[in-house]
């Protein structure tokens, strides 16, 4: 995600200035492009640096203000139809930039408004916004400019052939929302591929995602699965925080993507979204056995004897697992009897949580968590996860007691270190 391609001299001295004042700067390191240093110390909760974005939509779940992205009292843009504003102060603080959206959106014919997504929305207004900082309409800084986000990497050359296509037909849409026949397909679809390796899923204080930013000087920092800092949202702002102590001179890191699962897990989901394999202190263990325990125990299976906290690997029969602690066999039957059961049964809790039957979806998450807790170690990434969609149902049935219960049984598992908090955005 940093910033590859090159920025005029002159853009890059005044870049590193006013980087300077946040006591930071921006360096290039062999292989990863430009990175994030400190020029001073940072304690842990210190806000590293923050930014608006210089384009943002909210996502298309439910109606949501174009702005501060709340979903109460919203009132419908009376031109476009699309747009939606929880009153006076966002709508203006809006402005600027819809006032020539809204005029290209109610050009376009109905069906194809409903069928409008976030991503091509939000090209449509970072080509606006770009033309209004041209004109002096919307004003640029050292912070907030183009420049900033075309130096973002693309990797468009290692996008397959089917997702090339898809980003031209967007890149179609969008012109033809904007007509501006002298704008380049090639040039539009490149920037889809820069918005999927750069773009950040904003979110609000429960990881609840709300809508989708372009925050290019977060983009420069680059990913670890054992990070210094972490992104948050406060509003539409992404705000970086140190986690821990972070010396004068070190590279400030985040990590893009879910921290609790194994290092195959992890780097599968770096390759197919980021095109890279991490090299953190974490990875590198990949394959040594320190990283093979600790991938068993986070998505393999437990031994059968309870008073038992071996994890089991494949045995070489093939025909089940064998505890690497105790020797006990586990079948593998046995083992896919139990996931079916499992699968089934998520299927029909999901199924009542999307029908607003809560009640029924903590009963059946419940016999989830009983039969995990009979497959899996108690560190298990799958029985984290039901135990915190059962968190979120209880706290919204009001039922605090149980609710307490679960948030309690999750505080061994992060306190283990085997999972850790991530970044729950995808870009």
């Amino acid at each position: 995600m940093a910033l590859q391609k090159k920025i005029c001299a002159s853009s890059m001295e005044e870049l590193q200035k006013a980087l300077s004042d946040k006591g930071l700067t921006v360096s290039p390191v062999p292989k990863k492009g430009r990175c994030l240093f400190t020029t001073r110390d940072f304690s842990p909760g210190e806000v590293i640096i923050w930014e608006e974005p210089y384009v943002s939509v909210p996502n298309k779940s439910s109606a949501k203000c174009e702005w501060c992205f709340t979903s109460t009292n919203l009132k419908r843009c009376s031109a476009c139809h699309v747009v939606y504003y929880c009153g006076n102060t966002c709508q203006k603080s809006d402005w600027k930039l819809h006032r020539v959206e809204c005029k290209a959106l109610s050009k376009v014919d109905k069906e194809r408004i409903k069928s409008l997504t976030p991503s091509v929305r939000l090209m449509v207004k970072l080509y606006l916004r770009r033309k209004l900082q041209d004109e002096k309409v919307i004003p640029a800084t050292v912070l907030d400019n183009f420049n900033l986000v075309e130096s973002l990497v693309s990797h468009i050359a290692d996008i397959d052939e089917k997702q090339l296509v898809l980003y031209a037909q967007m890149a179609n849409l969008v012109n033809l929302i904007l007509q501006r026949p002298e704008m380049s397909i090639k040039e539009i679809a490149e920037k889809f591929s820069k918005f999927s390796c750069n773009a950040h899923t904003i979110c609000d204080a429960e990881l609840k995602p709300l809508g989708t930013g372009l925050y290019p000087l977060v983009s420069i920092i680059n990913h670890s699965c054992l990070p210094n800092s972490v992104l948050i949202f406060e509003g539409r702002m992404a705000v970086v925080r140190a986690v821990q102590h972070i010396p004068k001179g070190t590279e400030v890191l985040i990590s893009y993507i879910e921290m609790a699962g194994s290092t195959a897990t992890r780097q599968k989901a770096l390759r197919g979204q980021y095109f890279f394999s991490c090299t953190c202190i974490r990875c590198i263990k990949l394959g040594q056995n320190d990283d093979i325990q600790e991938s068993a125990v986070l998505e393999g299976y437990r031994c059968k004897d309870k008073r038992c906290s071996g994890f089991l690997l494949r045995d070489s029969g093939n025909k089940g697992f064998r505890c690497q602690l105790c020797g006990l066999f586990r079948d593998r039957e046995e083992i896919k009897i139990v996931v079916n059961e499992m699968e089934s049964m998520s299927e029909k809790a999901s199924f009542s949580l999307s029908n607003g039957h809560n009640k029924d979806a903590s009963v059946m998450y419940k016999m989830i968590e009983k039969l995990q807790q009979k497959l899996y170690h108690q560190f298990s990434v799958n029985l984290m996860r039901t135990r915190e969609n059962l968190l979120k149902i209880l706290m919204e049935l009001q039922d605090w007691k149980e609710a307490l219960k679960y948030c309690r049984l999750s505080i061994p598992v992060y306190k283990s270190g085997l999972v850790r908090l991530g970044k729950h955005t995808g870009h």
